[in-house]
């Protein structure tokens, strides 16, 4: 599976979810070791890592598995590693707060939608 189709799967996830804001970042040339970023944010930690559990479920079913994943328990910030592709899953407030998008302002950025 490209990585592009990876990226596409995890906002489908997302979505499914109710994830807002989704959206990728290509950093492809401006990251050595990631392709895309999918990033999008929910207003609970419960609805964060029900976010990423579904993600993490529906990736298994095509035998893609996570490299690495962190913040997970305090739920403010999960981030999933699939190598070329890696998640981020903000409580909103968390995700105004680093503001990836700014930081990583030369990235092509897409929303999802459905």
């Amino acid at each position: 599976m490209e990585t592009k189709e990876i990226a596409l799967k995890i906002c489908k996830a997302a979505s499914a979810k109710k994830a807002s804001n989704i959206i990728t970042m290509n950093m492809n040339g401006i990251m050595f070791s990631t392709d895309y970023f999918v990033i999008c944010n929910a207003a609970t930690a419960t609805q964060v890592r029900a976010i990423a559990d579904n993600i993490e479920e529906e990736l298994l079913k095509d035998d893609i598995k996570f490299n690495h994943r962190e913040g997970y328990n305090e739920a403010e910030w999960i981030l999933l590693d699939y190598g070329d592709v890696v998640v981020h899953i903000f409580k909103t407030e968390s995700r105004e707060y680093y503001a990836l998008e700014k930081l990583w302002g030369d990235a092509e950025i897409k929303s999802y939608e459905e």
